[in-house]
């Protein structure tokens, strides 16, 4: 009996080693796949989500959770994010506010099908800010109207407050809640003003739920008193026990090696950008082929490789970048100095990267953030562009010339400061030898001295065409000679 004990033990190690399951897995179990959203709504993030969700498709009885950590980001992320979550079947969707869902992080919440939240967690304030000289400013009407209809459209959807999700981005919005027997409701102050007297009359209790010139924001107990949250809990697991998922298994999916990469090069694309442009002009100006122009082409390959990687770039921005790197390689190497090849390749580059910023050609009127995004990335790509112009300027002229002095040779280092004719050995001339000018010495000419023509200078005086002179010293090559009746010799 031990031995047949052994056997079933030893096969059961085998089954795990080579199988990588628990060997008492419980197949039966209901799979809860748990999905982070920390940090900044940006490409990457909604790249992760959408490769997270499509993994799972097939995964029909599954349960997704979204576990809510963000103050927010961009706009057409979040939009993208939401629409890969109301792609899932109805009733498979849970969000759960672990530390905040802020701004775009409420968008994001109201999408699921239900909403729990973690105690002292907030949710709220859908404010859509852009950037301008003054500092950060609201958005305008445009911009607030289509994000109004996109909480409309969730709040019905999802059975949420419908009013109270609108004036989650809605900043002049006054909200009540009124009670008329024993129903309560919400209304915003236009609807309320609406009202007849009649209806007025049936109302006995109206209170101030949003007041105006404010955005909605809840903490966990708000959000569960005015119907959003189904409850406070103290973790995920109470979470799914609240629901009914007591036995299940939760899967967590992280993010791949590559979305990892992609989140941590967002914030360094436009130092990238910079460095490779410039990196790039250095190398049209300076002849051949070296460390700058590998360093530009790296540096805008990891910029083309991240878009690629969140889906903005495709392989319409890949082959501009390609045709740049080729125009620019003409410029190099067949037409050297800095023509039409050059600037051509420039402009294939930056049109490459202007697309590569965003989902879109032409921004579509309906979403009007595209527009505000395409003059964005513009002013993003063209102010590297002349930022990095003027640094490989500097570069060049600075630079790179010290280079030499700090980087070991081979170098050419001598010099021909001592390099001269000796005159006291191969002219056989001493101080005292004397002579005639041969020229005029304005102060430079000719001396005849020992039937020698010699060059010859003296201290700044002007000797006249054949004066005595005399060698007054010998200076490496230079002979200095002065009048000779200075010496008193006649």
């Amino acid at each position: 009996m031990k031995q047949i004990k052994y056997v079933f033990l030893i096969l059961s190690v085998f089954q795990l080693f080579f199988s990588g399951l628990p060997v008492h897995a419980d197949e039966g179990k209901q799979k809860v796949y748990v999905i982070p959203v920390e940090g900044m709504v940006e490409p990457g993030m909604a790249a992760y989500v959408k490769r997270s969700l499509e993994s799972l498709k097939d995964e029909t009885d599954a349960v997704f959770v979204f576990k809510l950590d963000t103050f927010g980001g961009r706009v057409d992320s979040a939009f993208d994010i939401v629409d890969s979550i109301s792609d899932i079947p109805k009733g498979k969707t849970i969000a759960f506010v672990e530390k905040r869902a802020i701004s775009a992080g409420a968008l994001i919440a109201l999408s699921a099908n239900l909403l729990l939240m973690k105690e002292n967690t907030l949710i709220g304030d859908c404010a859509p800010i852009i950037n301008t000289q003054e500092g950060q400013e609201m958005a305008g009407e445009k911009v607030q109207t289509v994000l109004r209809a996109k909480f409309r459209a969730l709040a019905r959807k999802n059975n949420y407050p419908v009013v109270l999700a609108e004036s989650m981005v809605t900043i002049d919005m006054e909200v009540y809640q009124v009670e008329m027997g024993n129903e309560k409701s919400f209304m915003d102050k236009k609807a309320y003003d609406d009202l007849t007297e009649e209806e007025k009359k049936k109302i006995t209790a109206r209170k101030t739920i949003v007041a105006k010139g404010e955005l909605l924001t809840m903490d966990d107990a708000e959000a569960f008193d005015l119907g959003f949250s189904q409850k406070s809990v103290k973790d995920i697991n109470e979470a799914l026990s609240v629901l009914g998922y007591d036995n299940v298994e939760i899967i967590t999916i992280e993010e791949s090696w590559s979305e990892s990469l992609v989140r941590f090069l967002q914030p360094l694309l436009p130092a990238l950008m910079l460095i490779g442009i410039g990196a790039v002009y250095m190398e049209i100006k300076s002849p051949g082929f070296g460390i700058p122009g590998i360093t530009g082409i790296l540096c805008l390959g990891l910029v083309f490789f991240n878009q690629y990687l969140v889906g903005l770039a495709d392989y319409t921005e890949l082959l501009f970048l390609l045709i740049g790197v080729l125009l620019l390689g003409i410029e190099v190497f067949v037409l050297p100095g800095f023509g039409v090849a050059g600037i051509s390749g420039l402009i294939v580059i930056a049109a490459g990267l202007v697309l590569s910023f965003q989902g879109f050609v032409i921004p579509d009127s309906s979403l009007p953030w595209e527009g505000k995004l395409l003059v964005a990335n513009l002013a993003r790509v063209l102010g590297s562009f002349l930022l990095a112009f003027f640094l490989s300027l500097f570069m060049i002229r600075f630079v790179l010339p010290r280079f030499s002095s700090v980087i070991k040779g081979p170098y050419l280092e001598a010099t021909l400061e001592d390099s001269h004719i000796d005159a006291t050995s191969d002219l056989m001339l001493k101080k005292g030898d004397t002579g005639i000018a041969h020229s005029f010495l304005r102060p430079s000419g000719k001396v005849l001295i020992n039937n020698k023509k010699i060059d010859a200078v003296t201290q700044g005086e002007f000797i006249d065409q054949g004066t005595a002179v005399v060698v007054e010293s010998v200076e490496k090559s230079r002979i200095i000679v002065k009048p000779l009746k200075n010496k008193g010799l006649e």
